[in-house]
This record gives C-alpha cells, structure tokens and sequence, in this order.
C-alpha cells in the first residue's frame, strides 16, 4: 500500500503522463489547429522524417548523458535547459522548416540532458544502462500512435509496446554502456521504435512551425514548449519508475489505472 505521500506523487505522475498531448499544447500557442497545417509540410517530409528523427536520437544518447555526472541531485535545473532548447528553437525558426534538421539534433540533445537531470532528481543513477534506456523511452511518452489501445491508459501503453526491445537493449547496455556509432541491431531496433513515436511529435512540432510569419521569436516560443511537454514526460516517468522500487511495478500499475478510471467517471 502506498504512502499518502507516494499515492500525491503517483497523482501527480498521472496527471503529467496523461494530460493533453503536444498538438493541443501547440494549438494553444498559435491560436489554431496544427492539424490545419500539417497539410502544408513538403510531400518529401514524411520520407525524410524517419531518418532525422533517428539521426537526432542517436545523437542525443550517444552525447548527452556524458556532460553530466552521477552525484545525486534534489532538483533539476529545466528552466536552463528550456533557455537552451528556447536558442536552438529561434535558430531553427529563423531559417523555417529548411533549418529543422540542423536544429533538431541540438534541441533533442538538450532534451535529452534534461531528461537525464530530471532522472537523477528522482534518485536513478546514470551509470546505470537501464536509466540510460528509460531516458531514451522518455521520447516515446506523450503522443498518440495508430496501434495504440484506447481503453488502456496511454503510458503504460507505450510501456508494452517498448517492453521486448528495451529489454534486448538492456542486454546489450549491460555489458556496452556508451552507444557506439555503429550501434548494435537491439539498440537500433528500440531507437527506431522510438523514433516512430517521437516522429509524431516533430510532425507536430514542424507543422506549427509551418504557421505563416512563425520567425525566430516562434521558434523559440515552440521550442519552449516542445522541452516543457518532455520534461513534464520525464518527471511522471520517472515519478513511477521511483515508486516501481519501492512497491513493485504491479502495485503502483494497479494504483495508477485506479486513478484513470476515477478521472473518467
């Protein structure tokens, strides 16, 4: 049974984990649908998507982890992370849609650092590979994708649906903890599903971009709100990960769809 404190952290967990996605976020930004937009993203965008989300991915892991070290931390420091992230934005929001894949490496790094701090708050140890592939897992979280099951809450979701290849990649991790450039066919494979996940949101992210007059101030603002919406990601994530030591992954599951059902009746 969960502490009255645990139970308020685990709330709060699910109310970051299963709040309104990035698009809604977005929309409330630029003052209407990113779905109107998406329409007017290069027909080679989609084809090229894939490939720089992957690219910035693996940047990301390879890098990011390594500039910070693994003294534990009771905060973390998002709001210079969100400068960070707010500085590659207006660079990429300056040069439009073309700028895109020179920014966003540099912004998913940042994020990705971000992610790690926000780890590290929560008492995980970033030595250990499994934290470095729960950083990474971060990127799925947030979005939605075609197979998901509706009647299921969406984080445990992405959970599943990540489960097998995190755990081929835990593997690999154990014994090879950097990401090497030619990384193993495990480590591809969970960075590709990722990578999926994570695609929808750049969609989302470009398409407001797309906005007419976005310009570098824009992209800044966007960006802001693109490392928010992962930080947020982070501490409920990592919120859970934290209770899953102390109570079991099923006890805190069971507590957590609980909470669902209540939010829905």
């Amino acid at each position: 049974m969960l502490t009255a404190a645990d139970h308020e952290a685990l709330r709060q967990a699910h109310a970051l984990l299963e709040n309104p996605g990035l698009a809604a976020r977005l929309t409330n930004l630029v003052g209407s649908p990113v779905e109107r937009f998406l329409g007017k993203l290069p027909e080679s965008w989609n084809a090229q998507l894939g490939q720089v989300t992957r690219l910035a991915l693996s940047k990301a892991a390879d890098a990011a982890l390594f500039t910070l070290n693994d003294k534990p931390a009771d905060q973390s420091s998002n709001w210079w992370h969100k400068i960070g992230a707010a500085a590659s934005g207006g660079v990429g929001g300056f040069f439009g849609l073309a700028g895109l894949a020179v920014e966003l490496p540099i912004s998913t790094t940042i994020m990705m650092r971000s992610i790690a701090d926000i780890a590290r708050s929560e008492g995980e140890s970033l030595a250990d590979p499994d934290t470095r592939l729960a950083c990474l897992e971060v990127f799925a979280l947030g979005g939605k994708h075609a197979s998901d099951d509706g009647a299921e809450s969406g984080y445990y979701v992405v959970r599943a649906a990540l489960a097998r290849a995190i755990s081929q990649a835990a593997e690999y991790a154990a014994g090879n903890i950097a990401v090497e450039k030619a990384a193993p066919p495990a480590l591809m494979r969970l960075i590709t599903l990722v990578a999926e996940r994570f695609g929808i949101q750049i969609t989302e992210k470009a398409a407001a971009q797309a906005v007419p007059a976005i310009g570098a101030a824009g992209g800044a603002l966007i960006n802001t709100l693109f490392i928010d919406h992962f930080q947020d990601m982070a501490r409920g994530h990592f919120i859970v990960r934290r209770l899953d030591r102390c109570y079991g992954e099923a006890t805190v599951r069971q507590v957590y769809e609980n909470l669902s059902k209540e939010r829905d009746s």
